[in-house]
């Protein structure tokens, strides 16, 4: 008999025909990874908007409401020996954890993201206060499993480092060619994000460059049109990415706030060095490879010189990182799941 396991999750989701659809690829693809022994039911809020990525797990709730949404998890304490699984703090998500802690049921965290950072960008200097608030009471009635260090906080919790690396991304890995700067971004278009910062910066260069953007949505094409910056659309095909990666020599990540992002992973499997501004400077760790500039354009140039004259250097550098794989990655966290009482 399989281990049950809840998922309550802050994620917008939309539902069609009983097919389910999100725009966050680890909200996709760890719960997958996980129903071999799982049988696994997803909380989520519904969306009104298609998204990205189909979901390929059966049992979804959608929530139009927070009543709805709290109810739900409430209908779930029927079911016995259910393990609880909190994806990030949110409001909904804190208040579901109290929920669960009000029925003595015990639940585990995982931690994406910097909720600091997040919400300073999302509501200001008041933010960080109200994060602290959720992220205090939360950590002493569940247990956390986290990203990194940095989103922990001090706090008492495990490190899993998320990888959705496949073997695919190791093979024929090839040099990048620098006759021309080709810079590359893939993710979402959202002021969180620093996309809209970087196009300012890159207006004020002085050398030849160009900027390719993946993951832009048809409301943010207009808002991010500029010389010299080619506009794609959310791409999915594992293949198409990594041609998109070897296309390019350099990878940038103007983020403001992040936890452990996939595109760092993916550009160093295929030995294209990264640039990230200084906020984000929690991610590097101990990769080779990436660089940090201070977000103006003369420091980014810089970085931008330098890889380019030191590339052969810095590409024996990358060879020497330890990136773990999704397959890893999953048997870790369900382990922790497995293990937890």
């Amino acid at each position: 008999m399989q281990n049950k396991l809840f998922i309550i999750s802050n994620e917008k989701i939309f539902g069609s025909d009983g097919n389910f659809f999100c725009d966050n690829l680890d909200m996709k693809s760890t719960p997958e990874g996980l129903k071999k022994n799982f049988d696994i039911h997803i909380l989520g809020r519904n969306s009104r908007k298609t998204r990205s990525h189909r979901i390929n797990i059966k049992k979804v709730t959608l929530s139009k409401t927070f009543f709805s949404y709290m109810y739900s998890i409430f209908k779930s304490f029927r079911e016995k020996e259910m393990k609880y699984l909190i994806i990030s703090i949110s409001p909904f998500t804190f208040f579901a954890c109290i929920l669960l802690a009000i029925f003595k049921k015990k639940s585990m965290t995982y931690l994406r993201s910097d909720g600091y950072n997040e919400y300073k960008n999302i509501l200001g200097f008041v933010g960080p206060t109200i994060y602290h608030i959720m992220f205090s009471i939360v950590s002493k009635t569940s247990i956390f499993i986290g990203c990194n260090k940095e989103v922990l906080k001090g706090r008492k919790g495990k490190i899993i480092y998320p990888s959705q690396l496949t073997d695919k991304w190791f093979l024929n890995q090839s040099s990048a060619e620098f006759n021309k700067i080709k810079l590359l971004y893939v993710g979402r278009v959202k002021v969180e994000k620093g996309v809209y910062s970087l196009l300012k910066i890159i207006k004020n260069f002085k050398i030849d460059i160009s900027l390719s953007i993946v993951g832009a949505e048809k409301d943010s094409i207009n808002s991010i049109k500029q010389e010299n910056v080619n506009i794609y659309g959310i791409e999915t095909s594992e293949n198409k990415l990594i041609e998109l990666y070897d296309n390019h020599n350099i990878f940038i990540l103007p983020s403001l706030t992040e936890g452990h992002p996939m595109v760092i992973l993916e550009s160093l499997a295929r030995f294209r060095p990264v640039i990230i501004f200084e906020e984000i400077s929690h991610v590097v760790g101990n990769k080779k490879g990436i660089f940090i500039a201070k977000r103006n354009s003369v420091s980014l140039q810089e970085k931008i010189e330098y890889i380019k004259i030191n590339y052969s250097k810095i590409k024996e550098d990358m060879k020497k990182n330890n990136l773990s794989l999704k397959k890893d990655f999953l048997k870790e966290f369900e382990n922790s799941i497995l293990n937890f009482n």
